[in-house]
């Protein structure tokens, strides 16, 4: 069967483009790899839970055909605590892809809990997830974005980077330090042709919030109801996975050639700090 007719131009700033995502089986990132995709990127994809991850894969390649834009994805299980294994899958997309464009650091979800209860486990399970592979990603896409001539990285974090609320520890604490990341990085990484920016996720329909309306036996829409009004969103809504994969893909392309060291919060107007 012949791939469809493209019926208007390849978005010039996705075609062809190299991106790596991490945490790119579900949620967030799966909807950024779909949304790259479908615009004729080439989308690599890691995940811990290997079903997950297959099926993933099956809905992105699906994606690619139904465009006609050539988009291709790449998939590898794995754990981006484990340094030996993320190193791995970049050796690995330097000899099929022989460079990368840009790189998603998304892995992780919220964790939180009162200052006295969090364990010294659970920071460092914290620490090693949100802040450590976000910083040996970054530094393992150098070399390839290098010889692409250019690249961007995109670190996705939380609102709560701006500012900390009782119960938002240890996530807030890693998500500050990842934007501090962001910033730093962003300085040395220039002179390398590297951007770094960041996206500040407020309350954004995922798994992970739909997790936690099953897990108290709570309808999906009322349990998104009554966070929105427990969290005064002004928008008066959640936002969608395909509204912040909008947000990453701008970081990504060429339309913000001219930015780095920025962050931009995705959350209805929620953050009382921008």
């Amino acid at each position: 069967m012949n791939a469809p007719t493209p019926t208007h131009p390849v978005p010039p700033e996705y075609a062809g483009l190299r991106v790596l995502i991490t945490g790119g089986s579900a949620g967030l990132g799966l909807a950024t790899a779909e949304h790259l995709i479908t615009r004729g990127a080439r989308v690599a994809i890691c995940g811990r839970d290997a079903g997950r991850l297959e099926s993933a894969a099956h809905t992105l390649e699906a994606a690619a055909k139904s465009t006609g834009y050539g988009g291709a994805v790449l998939t590898q299980a794995l754990d981006v605590t484990d340094g030996p294994a993320l190193t791995a899958l970049f050796d690995r997309i330097g000899h099929e892809w022989d460079g990368l464009d840009g790189l998603v650091n998304s892995a992780g979800v919220h964790t939180g809990g009162s200052f006295l209860s969090v364990t010294d486990e659970q920071w460092q399970a914290d620490f090693e997830l949100k802040l450590l592979a976000a910083i040996r990603g970054t530094r393992l896409a150098v070399p390839l974005m290098e010889r692409a001539g250019g690249g961007s990285v995109v670190n996705v974090l939380s609102v709560y980077a701006r500012f900390q609320t009782v119960g938002s520890m240890p996530s807030s604490v890693f998500r500050a330090a990842g934007l501090a990341m962001t910033n730093g990085a962003s300085k040395e990484l220039a002179a390398h042709g590297v951007r770094v920016n960041a996206i500040l996720i407020g309350f954004v329909r995922s798994d992970q919030w739909v997790r936690q309306a099953a897990a108290k036996g709570i309808d999906e829409e009322d349990f998104e109801n009554a966070m929105v009004k427990r969290l005064a969103v002004p928008m008066n809504r959640p936002g969608t996975s395909e509204e912040a994969a909008e947000a990453i893909a701008f970081f990504l392309s060429s339309r913000s050639s001219y930015l780095t060291g920025t962050s931009l919060n995705v959350d209805g107007g929620w953050s009382p700090a921008i």
